[in-house]
């Protein structure tokens, strides 16, 4: 069972983020917000996938402007990116995003965050505080002997904690990241000792899907498991759809949230006589679509498939040319190999509506 942090809970519309809330998943849009239909129809694909925040760099002021209709037309939160011109920041607001992720250090002038703080502060709309281990200020690099550390990052955060505390305005949510993952686990790991505000977990450039599937499931689900985190962005380089399904994977593996029907399987070996990889890989695309959360097992054979999976709410097990379904370990009936899936899909189908 895992305790998680207690932690200063921020809302985004709809979405709470820190205290009790669930651990939110969300991604980041590669459409810029002034090619507004293709950004519309995004956050439209995005939010159906499963994402419950999305973020938008927003480059210019003709993005700052575009979010106007891409937020009227957002079934989910949006933020709003910016980096070093404040006045981006206040025409995004004005456009309605409901969060912005900023760095207080590099948007110029105190005068200029003032600006910021004060156009957010009648609604409360969270101001995310991002450091990167790759941007760590000159005399911070130098302080902490020349390369990125977790004492440097955890500085580098409090500084710009500081600024806003020192205005007053304590609706933050705090990012840590690192495309090294141990370095990102410490610098979370030190901060949340000396901060309430809630965490925005990720890995940042983490790589192409492989890699940085990998590199994300070690550091965010490490952090997670350690009750450290209120919302994830796994990225990618790739399509934000597989961040969102990384995401939900982490939070399923960790038992923190369920997204639709979890698929176990086992890794095949000499006794199995069905073709295990084939039929595990049609059963996960049959069960798309499927929002009920359910354990089902994919086994290779008989013999161990119903005890070793006798969690599974369903599952099949594989034989010579034929199977077994079953649920909670007890045999439902024997099958020909070719009628597996269907026959699991009528069980599972048949539970779903009794």
């Amino acid at each position: 069972m895992i305790t998680r942090r207690t932690s200063r809970p921020v809302t985004l519309g709809t979405v709470t983020v820190g205290g009790t809330a669930p651990v939110s998943v969300q991604t980041m849009s590669t459409v810029n917000p002034a090619d507004t239909d293709r950004a519309i129809a995004d956050v439209q694909r995005l939010s159906r996938l499963g994402a419950e925040i999305i973020r938008f760099a927003v480059p210019d002021k003709a993005a700052a402007l575009a979010l106007k209709d891409i937020v009227a037309s957002s079934p989910v939160p949006l933020v709003a990116d910016i980096h070093f011109d404040y006045r981006l920041a206040l025409l995004s607001v004005e456009s309605g995003v409901q969060a912005l992720r900023i760095n207080p250090g590099n948007i110029g002038a105190d005068e200029h965050v003032v600006k910021v703080v004060e156009k957010v502060r009648p609604s409360g709309i969270p101001i995310r505080i991002g450091i990167n281990s790759g941007s760590l200020p000159e005399d911070i690099l130098q302080e902490y002997g020349g390369h990125p550390t977790a004492d440097g990052m955890v500085e580098g955060a409090l500084r710009h904690i500081r600024i806003l505390e020192k205005m007053d305005y304590r609706n933050m949510v705090i990012s840590l990241k690192s495309s090294q993952v141990p370095l990102m686990i410490e610098a979370y790991e030190k901060l949340a000792e000396k901060v309430p505000y809630a965490f925005h977990l990720g890995v940042t450039e983490a790589g192409l899907a492989r890699v940085g599937t990998i590199k994300s499931a070690i550091g965010i689900g490490t952090l997670l498991y350690k009750g450290i985190g209120d919302t994830i962005r796994v990225s990618l380089t790739d399509d934000p759809a597989e961040e969102i399904k990384v995401g939900q994977d982490i939070l399923s593996a960790l038992g923190l949230r369920q997204f639709g029907p979890v698929l176990i399987s086992c890794p095949t070996c000499g006794r199995t006589q069905v073709h295990l990889i084939e039929l595990a890989k049609e059963v996960e695309a049959a069960l798309t679509g499927i929002t009920v959360p359910l354990k089902i097992a994919v086994m290779g054979c008989v013999v161990n498939g119903p005890g070793e999976a006798r969690e599974a709410d369903f599952g099949i097990a594989g034989g010579n040319g034929k199977g077994i379904i079953f649920s909670h370990g007890q045999v439902l009936r024997t099958v020909p190999e070719d009628k597996l899936v269907d026959a699991l899909l009528e069980e599972i189908n048949k539970s779903i509506s009794s």
